[in-house]
């Protein structure tokens, strides 16, 4: 059990959401297979709505990591990631970013999401950003 995570209220030992900071965010997304973050503030009308359902998904799927930033307290990791509108919903797996995007998802639409981000084949994506970082490192081809 990471020692930053919050019992789950009924009792169970399904994964509870975590809250991440600078100080654990590096640990816990590169010690976890999938990693699904909500970045939040707490005056975010759209944030708080979606929480529920964040929490509802989290449940339902206790063999993934399910975190928050609040991104008042938080800036340096938002900054970092460039989060310019919340909620942002991000998915990391096996450390690579595979989903982001600003807004709260439905709850079909965030299971959706999460059971891709599951399904995904990690060798056929590390492919994909090897060769994205190959093409972006090349020079310009003299036209």
């Amino acid at each position: 059990m990471l020692s930053n995570q919050v019992p789950h209220p009924s009792g169970r030992n399904e994964m509870a959401v975590v809250e991440l900071t600078k100080d654990n965010f590096e640990q816990v997304v590169t010690s976890n297979p999938t990693v699904i973050v909500d970045y939040w503030a707490p005056w975010c009308g759209p944030c708080r709505g979606f929480a529920p359902v964040f929490e509802k998904v989290a449940e339902q799927n206790p063999d993934v990591v399910f975190a928050k930033v609040n991104t008042d307290e938080q800036q340096e990791i938002a900054a970092h990631f460039q989060i310019r509108s919340i909620p942002t919903l991000m998915v990391f797996r096996d450390q690579i970013i595979v989903f982001s995007q600003p807004g709260a998802l439905p709850q079909g639409a965030f299971e959706q999401v999460v059971a891709r981000a599951k399904s995904l084949d990690m060798d056929e994506v590390r492919k994909q950003v090897q060769a994205q970082e190959t093409q972006a490192s090349a020079p310009p081809s003299a036209a």
